[in-house]
């Protein structure tokens, strides 16, 4: 008997999840986790994309500073807690002491340039001998610097015409780079966060990861995870020891030679030579001013000296430094560098010739693999054996 108060109905088809009578949903359930799951990693992409470089930069500095890291949490008995905050303490007093001195050099600098300018502006100052030297443009420039420079009263009358007109473009730039100071030291901060929990739970993220890639490529994994954490230490602490050698060493054969203000000239020095060719780039430059001049001695043997040790460098140090166990040619490493700076800016430096250091490794294996395979005997089809007349 049936209640007339409820009269029985079909089964209606479910959006979602199988039906009692054994008809097909129209979205199948498995199906649909899929689309939810792809939806969940766009919508955090989108979220959290503005976290990317500070989370790479905390993996990268992570990975080329694991062996340390170890070894102290082994003298701190285990407590990774610890341990971890002992190394974010190192690691901003390596960020920030040497911006603190260079900075104050910087300083020191400029206020020299502002007593000269001052100087020159009250009593005036004449044509810099290496000016008038300078080919083809020489007498010109004199010429403009005699008319505009030299003059008492000139420099000021100059930086007034100058800023007047442009005070709007002034005050946008003045802005902009205050804009900029913010979003850098909100990006260090949220980069000394991850980089804290990548030091506390760096462990339990690596067997996480190796679960998974063990799933994805179960008979290339390991040899890729011992490639990744090798590659990336090599190159971060290489590209990071040879510039500060560079700095530091062209920056005292600028001292030596009598260039104006060796440290800033050092320090951009240093900066360059992560970038393939800034080095000579920079030496270069600063030898052709010192022959123009008038030094043409200092200028022949500084840019002697930059090439003999530019050779040295990329000859024996940089080949053992940077790469690890893959040794990138120069085109790569370039493609890298340039890519990655213009993709990530600064950071890209070093995530750069990562990536590309891992194409080439994967190129590599897949090209071992199939010459494996062209060596392997071909074994001959098993004949039938002759059937009975």
């Amino acid at each position: 008997m049936t209640d007339p108060r409820h009269p029985p109905q079909k089964d209606q088809p479910r959006w979602l999840g199988a039906v009692p009578s054994g008809r097909v949903p129209i979205v199948p359930l498995i199906a649909a986790a899929r689309w939810l799951l792809l939806l969940v990693v766009i919508a955090g992409i989108y979220f959290f994309s503005g976290f990317v470089v500070p989370v790479l930069a905390a993996l990268v500095i992570g990975f080329a500073t694991w062996p340390l890291f170890r070894d102290l949490t082994r003298l701190c008995d285990g407590n990774t807690k610890l341990s971890a905050s002992i190394a974010l303490v190192c690691i901003l007093l390596f960020l920030i002491v040497p911006m603190l001195v260079a900075v104050s050099f910087a300083l020191e600098e400029f206020r020299g340039w502002f007593s000269w300018l001052l100087e020159a502006n009250r009593s005036g100052v004449e044509v810099p001998p290496w000016i008038v030297t300078l080919p083809m443009a020489g007498d010109w420039l004199a010429e403009q610097w005699r008319l505009h420079v030299g003059p008492p009263g000139a420099i000021g009358e100059l930086i007034q015409i100058v800023s007047g007109a442009n005070i709007g473009n002034i005050y946008r730039a003045v802005m902009t780079a205050g804009g900029e100071a913010f979003r850098l030291l909100l990006l260090l901060l949220f980069m000394m966060i991850a980089l804290f929990f990548v030091y506390k739970d760096g462990s339990a993220l690596v067997e996480q990861i190796d679960l998974v890639g063990e799933r994805i490529l179960p008979t290339r994994w390991s040899r890729i995870s011992r490639i990744v954490p090798a590659t990336i230490s090599s190159t971060v602490t290489g590209m990071t020891l040879i510039a500060i050698g560079e700095g530091i060493v062209l920056g005292v054969a600028y001292w030596i030679a009598g260039v104006p203000s060796p440290a800033i000239f050092g320090v951009i020095t240093g900066v360059m030579a992560l970038i393939p060719g800034g080095a000579p780039l920079s030496f270069t430059l600063i030898s052709i001013y010192l022959v123009a001049s008038g030094s043409a001695v200092e200028g022949a043997a500084l840019f002697t000296w930059g090439t003999v040790e530019l050779f040295i460098v990329d000859k024996t140090l940089r080949p053992r430094l940077v790469g690890g166990p893959i040794k990138l040619p120069f085109l790569p490493t370039f493609f890298g560098l340039v890519g990655g700076v213009k993709t990530m800016g600064f950071l890209g430096l070093f995530i750069g010739p990562v990536l590309m250091a891992l194409l080439v490794a994967i190129w590599r294996e897949w090209l071992t693999e199939l010459r494996s395979e062209e060596k392997a005997p071909v074994l001959a089809p098993p004949q039938e054996p002759p059937t009975a007349a």
